[in-house]
């Protein structure tokens, strides 16, 4: 019997964690059957394998225990892929071989399904001295733009691309270029960018003094601080990025301090992580620990609680003993720290649950209870485990016990690790659920407010019909089955009505007792006035935060909000208008790979490339759905014997991601961008940089010819024809994986309320 509470959860499973053969056969018959394939993978390296499979399906079970994605995915299954979400790659050095070393490095981390996070304010700034080469250095974002290319054409494992964090020091000569690189839309698109922020700097812009930018000893240039925050700032406000990381603090407050520097962060941030650190996440559902909901008994099950996290811990800890590692100086950092982050998710709900309005001052404290709670059972169990298996190899009690993070601790947890050690370095972590969060019944993400109480989802089955599911907010529904459709109580907000400064207060008062970093996107209204703006990353530093990203509406990324939710009210007690909205926001996904009728129509083109001897032909055939034709298939040929091998991949590439259905334009969008650095060709009065954007070319002519794209050039996304578009005319582009416009920037990452999908790992 089914154990998912909404359709999306069950679909979510079956797509990205349900175990299947290379055919797609099944072998995961149920939820049940994931959840006994992880019990049994993580008991494997106890000495009583039986007895811990038993407690660890039972934390599993019901969703109360949530691993992260990878762990979810992979463990058991027998596959070369790691069960770490995330890394941070090793110091860049500064000079070409080392660099493209570097880029290697990135590449077999993310063949595996791993995130990274780089740091590049240890590459000289553009125009500096080459010695020995009579050149100038080209500077660090143009080695950036060699990784974001690279990560282009590598996918994580399962169905996602990989992600990628760059960070830079706010003193790098680079660092003006840096927090405007995302104003061309076209780059670095594959990165999250964040400012390593100093506490010098941020006590230099309250003073409104001078700061210098240094390399190497050098001073490059002076500017006025409050200046570059406010550059910082207006980029951030303008574009949603570049985030805003408080190194000098997370360097203060770890654990770890003694024998680690850390100056970047996994994708997402919520690990701050040294030179090949790993990042193994998971995370408590507390919605399905609060007792007596919306009653005036309602309370979260301390005992429970406890419980849990002590069985999260060992597992977690197993995970390190279990897991492949892209790298061998991967495993080697995470074997002798063992670190790990364990978090929540289903906060909102749990708040909602027993009757507190998320961002209040009462909500804050209750948050605050909830995480010391989590904090002080995690260090215990991993004492636990320190006195069984032996504390983490680098650990110096001394050291460690003076460690800023500790200083909030009870004096008993730092009494039992002065006596017995313990096992893992770092614990606590809030990291992004999207995902993990709609499997579990569509519980809020992470810390974050509820996205949104419900909304319509769309879906498009192979015969070109199409079904309509309502996704509901886990606590929400819970309210329903208990008070029927009614008016929900004024403590229901949700992030389109949360005021900014709220948010921050939640996340700094989890940031108290978490030892790594959270995180968190604070959802800011596209009317907000710059001031008001700043005052949110100011209130961030004051109250404590490791870091702040924040979220406001905008050309490039698109709006934060596409259906019904700009109301703060449920489907059942919205205005007809909004409602009509809801339902026009269509979002078109394909479960399954088209079947290839026995006959379709198409066109050829040729394609005479300067230089080589025979034409390509290229044609592109197409299918009709609901009475609108789009793409499905392309074949490329040519004599040119030269060109076969990477012709005939591009075909089946190609060709199989037209069958997924959705907005495939993409694919244009890819092929235009590839250069040759042979040089092009100029064809019919225009620069194309590759034989490759020639036929990205070929095909974005097709697509307009047959309506599936309007006008010329990589930014026209829309699909008119397959009616993909949203109320309202969204901004911004459609989901790459399901053709949706539900893009919304959720904890540092965007990310798909239809089907899921995330750009970070």
């Amino acid at each position: 019997m089914s154990r998912f509470a909404a359709p999306i959860a069950e679909q979510i499973w079956d797509m990205k964690y349900r175990l299947k053969a290379a055919d797609g056969t099944a072998i995961d018959g149920s939820v049940e059957d994931t959840w006994r394939r992880i019990a049994r993978s993580l008991a494997e390296v106890e000495k009583n394998p039986a007895e811990w499979e038993e407690k660890f399906y039972g934390a599993l079970e019901g969703f109360k225990y949530l691993p992260a994605g990878r762990i979810t995915a992979g463990a058991g299954t027998g596959r070369a892929v790691t069960l770490f979400n995330c890394f941070v790659m090793g110091t860049v050095p500064d000079n070409m071989g080392g660099i493209f070393d570097g880029l290697k490095e990135a590449a077999l981390t993310m063949q595996q399904g791993g995130g990274i996070g780089y740091d590049f304010s240890t590459i000289r700034p553009r125009g500096a001295e080459v010695k020995g080469v009579a050149a100038d250095a080209s500077g660090p974002l143009s080695f950036m733009d060699v990784w974001d290319a690279m990560c282009r054409t590598i996918m994580s494992a399962g169905s996602r691309r990989g992600a990628m964090m760059a960070t830079m020091r706010c003193d790098h000569p680079d660092i003006e270029a840096f927090i405007e690189a995302k104003k061309d839309p076209a780059r670095l698109r594959m990165f999250n960018l964040s400012v390593l922020v100093t506490d010098p700097f941020m006590a230099a812009v309250k003073a409104d003094g001078p700061w210098e930018l240094v390399f190497d000893g050098k001073v490059y240039k002076t500017v006025q601080a409050l200046d570059l925050w406010n550059k910082i700032m207006r980029n951030t406000f303008d574009f949603a990025e570049p985030g805003v990381i408080f190194i000098d603090r997370i360097n203060a407050m770890n654990n770890l301090a003694y024998c680690e520097t850390i100056a970047a962060t996994n994708p997402c941030g919520e690990q701050p992580l040294p030179p090949y650190g790993a990042c193994l996440l998971g995370s408590i559902n507390m919605a399905t620990l609060v007792a007596d909901a919306f009653t005036p008994k309602a309370r979260v099950d301390l005992a429970a609680l406890d419980g849990l996290v002590r069985l999260a811990v060992r597992m977690m800890d197993n995970v390190v003993d279990a897991s492949r590692f892209p790298l061998p100086q991967q495993e080697a950092e995470a074997r002798n720290k063992r670190r790990i982050g364990l978090g929540v998710t289903g906060l909102a709900d749990a708040l909602l649950m027993v009757g507190l309005r998320y961002g209040s001052a009462e909500a804050a404290e209750a948050t605050e209870a909830w995480m010391k709670a989590i904090a002080r059972a995690s260090y215990l169990a991993s004492v636990d485990l320190a006195k069984e298996k032996g504390a983490f190899p680098l650990f110096d009690a001394e050291k460690y016990l003076a460690s800023g993070s500790l200083r909030h601790m009870d004096q008993d947890v730092k009494d039992a690790i002065a006596k017995h050690g313990i096992r893992n370095a770092l614990l606590t972590s809030i990291a992004p659920t999207g995902t993990i969060s709609l499997y579990a019944g569509n519980v809020s993400s992470g810390i974050e407010p509820v996205f949104a109480y419900a909304y319509t989802r769309k879906v498009l089955q192979k015969d070109g019909s199409r079904t309509e599911e309502e996704v509901v907010d886990y606590a929400v529904r819970l309210w329903r089955e208990k008070n029927g459709d009614g008016p929900l109580p004024d403590y229901f907000v949700n992030a389109q009505t949360l005021p900014p400064l709220d948010h921050v207060r939640m996340q700094a008062a989890a940031q108290k007792w978490i030892d790594s970093s959270i995180s968190k996107t604070i959802n800011c209204p596209e009317d907000i006035s710059f001031d008001d703006f700043k005052e949110v990353y100011m209130a961030a530093w004051d109250q404590g935060c490791k870091g702040c990203t924040t979220y406001r509406p905008n050309d490039v990324t698109g709006s934060v909000l596409s259906v019904s939710e700009a109301s703060d009210k449920t489907p059942s007690e919205a205005p007809a208008q909004v409602k009509q909205a809801a339902e026009g926001g269509e979002v078109v996904y394909l479960s399954e790979p088209l079947d290839r009728p026995a006959a379709l129509e198409g066109a050829t083109y040729k394609l005479k490339w300067p230089g080589s001897e025979h034409a390509l032909y290229i044609t592109v055939n197409d299918v009709v759905i609901a009475g609108h034709r789009r793409p499905f298939e392309v074949f490329i040929n040519s004599k040119n014997m030269e060109h076969f091998a990477w012709t005939v991949a591009l075909t089946r590439m190609i060709s199989a991601v037209f069958r997924r259905g959705g907005d495939i334009s993409f694919v244009v969008e890819e092929l235009k961008a590839v250069f040759d650095p042979r040089g092009g060709a100029w064809m019919e009065g225009r620069y194309i940089p590759s034989i490759l954007a020639a036929i990205g070319g070929v095909i974005e002519r097709h697509l307009i010819a047959i309506g599936f794209i309007a006008g010329e050039g990589l930014g026209l996304k829309s699909d008119p024809q397959a009616e993909v578009v949203a109320i309202g005319a969204p901004k911004g582009k459609s989901c790459s994986s399901c053709g949706s416009y539900e893009m919304r920037m959720v904890e540092g990452c965007m990310t798909c309320a239809s089907c899921g999908y995330s750009k970070c790992g």
